[in-house]
């Protein structure tokens, strides 16, 4: 299946983006990112003209792709300008609330907190993401040479950032660092702590410092990335209150996986993490760990299920 993806650079909407194409096998033959002004027009200025302008300096010409999945507010109007020239050619897929008319699109997927309603709406718990079975198991093989010195069970800490509804400083961090320290002093966790690329460098000395102590393999965000290692050898995980992909990734291993509560939030984020515990996916960190297994969040596969039997039907319509 021949497949564009259109998202912003940031990483969590162009991960869902190839976390879906990949969970539809599908090859991916454009990656389009969209830019200034063009991606901050209303989605009814855009229309089939101003792809000549070529607003994300790739080929936006014929042929046109089987599949069209975009990501996000600012991908939502090339995405409709590039289903308007495809025609029927193209099956358009966008994730998240498009903020526009929802029955412009083939299929909109959307979380369940962003309250996007309509014929053609999937609703998810979390965001789509990239994490199988099988890349941790790939991922959890090629590093577990480098970890076997650390202790079980093991306890991965995903550790996100400050953003427009969190607050994530050395404050934040060292509470949980002494949260984390006790945990392993009581429990015998290793640990594993990755950061994200909105860890802020102050958070992530104070995570070492405190936790120096401790057989703990932390992550900088230098080199290599350990974080499908760290998700496939943990016996639990831990993830910051901040990030939805993060949890979103932690509750489709099926192992026990906590949320750790930061100042601040928001109705989306609460109504996300109520989701998590009411169906059994996370529990609230309140610095014990049980190794119970949770449920397994597995929505990425269960969308690209749904994406092939509506394409199917698509193309057997005259």
């Amino acid at each position: 299946m021949n497949c564009w993806l259109i998202s912003e650079e940031k990483a969590g909407t162009a991960n869902q983006c190839l976390g879906l194409a990949e969970a539809l096998g599908a090859a991916v033959t454009r990656r389009i990112s969209p830019r200034a002004p063009w991606k901050v027009l209303p989605p009814p200025f855009w229309f089939p003209g101003l792809l000549a302008m070529n607003p994300a300096s790739v080929p936006l010409r014929p042929p046109w792709p089987e599949l069209l999945i975009s990501c996000g507010r600012y991908s939502a109007g090339l995405a409709l300008c590039l289903k308007a020239a495809a025609r029927a050619d193209t099956f358009a897929v966008h994730l998240q609330h498009p903020r526009i008319n929802t029955a412009r699109y083939d299929l909109v997927v959307a979380p369940r907190h962003d309250r996007c309603r309509g014929t053609n709406v999937i609703e998810t718990i979390g965001s789509l993401h990239r994490v199988t079975p099988q890349k941790l198991n790939e991922e959890a093989r090629a590093w577990e040479p480098r970890l076997r010195h650390l202790p079980r069970p093991r306890l991965a800490v995903l550790i996100g950032g400050s953003n427009s509804f969190y607050r994530l400083g050395e404050e934040e961090a060292h509470s949980l660092a002494r949260d984390i320290s006790r945990l392993a002093e009581k429990d015998g966790f290793g640990v594993l702590l990755t950061v994200s690329r909105r860890t802020r460098p102050g958070v992530s000395g104070v995570m070492r410092r405190v936790l120096a102590g401790v057989p703990a393999e932390i992550w900088d965000g230098s080199g290599e990335n350990p974080y499908f290692a760290f998700l496939g050898l943990a016996d639990a995980v831990l993830v910051t209150a901040d990030s939805i992909s993060m949890a979103s990734e932690a509750c489709s291993t099926g192992k026990p996986v906590y949320i750790r509560d930061l100042p601040g939030g928001s109705r989306k984020f609460r109504s996300f993490h109520c989701a998590l515990r009411e169906g059994g996916y996370a529990r609230r960190f309140q610095g014990a760990v049980d190794l119970s297994p949770g449920r397994v969040l597995d929505e990425t596969a269960q969308v690209a299920a749904e994406i092939r039997r509506r394409m199917k039907i698509a193309k057997e319509i005259p």
